[in-house]
């Protein structure tokens, strides 16, 4: 009895050598850096910083404490916060350096600033948890139900996909129009200029927001006409706009999965990897009455914004070889790739 024991316990020893060595042995070659990895992949992975600069966005800290310090206990009534919870928060964004500690209080750093409402840099609409962007973002705790599904997690997460959430909320509606603007506002020069636009007859801009990229094309080109494309509440104001400029341009009110206005050419700018597969053909369909088709997208650079458009809306970047393919099948033939900074501008004939 003694003598099988002494025999098991040897042999846990060897096991536990042997699975020692199978650690060490890389660690000490230099394969495994056990801190600085693991401390890494731990960074990678905390939702604590992320959610911390998120909340404080949404509670309007970096604006509230930009010009008067004050404690967590003089504001928590204001922002309808808990005063503890709320000076964990600050004494947290304290260490991240977005506040600091003063005699009276916490304080907003110059680089806490960059959070502000008014810093003109976009991330206070992309952080604040009731913006379209922040609150889309909120999803990714559900990524596992996209990644075994291939749908949206916004849509398991709020009961409704994304865009049936906007035309229910004036408000997210109106906010996310904003930020294509701004976002749109610095890229249609370029759009502008790395195309002879003048080779189209009626350009039919399909999801075009607002019509600012229709306007910038029909400016540059004063012998075309356009037809602009979108929802009634997000084209509002689009055809006062082009008669003011004295632009040949004419506006529908509608989604771009009904039958689309008549046109020789029809734009597409950022709107297929919204969807997925089976509802960019339903796009690609209607607009394949036209003569040409131009696309643009970014052709999946990205792997961080390839999973954005999974959470948020089901869709996908999509390579050049996946969109080529697509247009194929109805009938659509690449003919030309235009670089446009970050985008790539595919044009197909019929």
């Amino acid at each position: 009895m003694a003598e099988s024991s002494t025999s098991t316990g040897w042999d846990c020893v060897n096991t536990i050598a042997s699975v020692l060595t199978e650690i060490e042995l890389p660690v000490m070659a230099g394969l495994i850096h056990v801190d600085t990895d693991v401390q890494r992949l731990r960074e990678m992975s905390g939702l604590v910083t992320p959610m911390a600069l998120r909340v404080a966005v949404t509670l309007g800290l970096p604006d509230r404490l930009r010009d008067e310090p004050a404690t967590a206990a003089e504001i928590a009534p204001e922002l309808e916060a808990d005063p503890v919870a709320l000076d964990l928060l600050l004494a947290h964004l304290t260490v991240l350096g977005v506040t600091e500690r003063t005699a009276a209080g916490y304080r907003t750093t110059d680089f806490g600033a960059l959070l502000g409402a008014d810093a003109g840099n976009g991330l206070h609409g992309f952080l604040h948890q009731d913006s379209p962007a922040g609150r889309a973002d909120l999803a990714f705790a559900d990524l596992l139900h996209s990644v075994r599904t291939g749908e949206a997690a916004y849509e398991a997460r709020y009961g409704q996909g994304f865009w049936a959430d906007l035309a229910e909320r004036p408000d997210l509606r109106g906010a996310f129009d904003r930020q294509m603007n701004r976002r749109m506002a610095a890229w249609i020069p370029q759009l502008v200029a790395a195309v002879d636009w003048s080779r189209f007859g009626t350009l039919v801009d399909v999801g075009g927001g607002n019509g600012r990229t229709l306007a910038a094309i029909l400016q540059a080109n004063p012998g075309m006409r356009g037809h602009l494309v979108d929802l009634a509440e997000t084209v509002e104001g689009a055809a006062e706009m082009f008669r003011e400029r004295g632009l040949d341009a004419e506006v529908t009110g509608g989604s771009f999965f009904d039958p689309l206005p008549a046109g020789d050419t029809y734009l597409l700018v950022d709107v297929l990897h919204n969807w997925d597969d089976e509802r960019a053909h339903e796009i690609l369909a209607r607009c394949a009455l036209g003569t040409r088709v131009l696309v643009v997208e970014s052709l999946g650079e990205s792997t961080e914004f390839d999973l954005v458009m999974l959470v948020h809306f089901g869709g996908r970047d999509r390579g050049l070889h996946d969109l080529e393919r697509m247009a194929a099948s109805h009938g659509l033939t690449l003919e030309s790739v235009t670089q446009v900074s970050g985008r790539s501008l595919l044009e197909f004939t019929r």
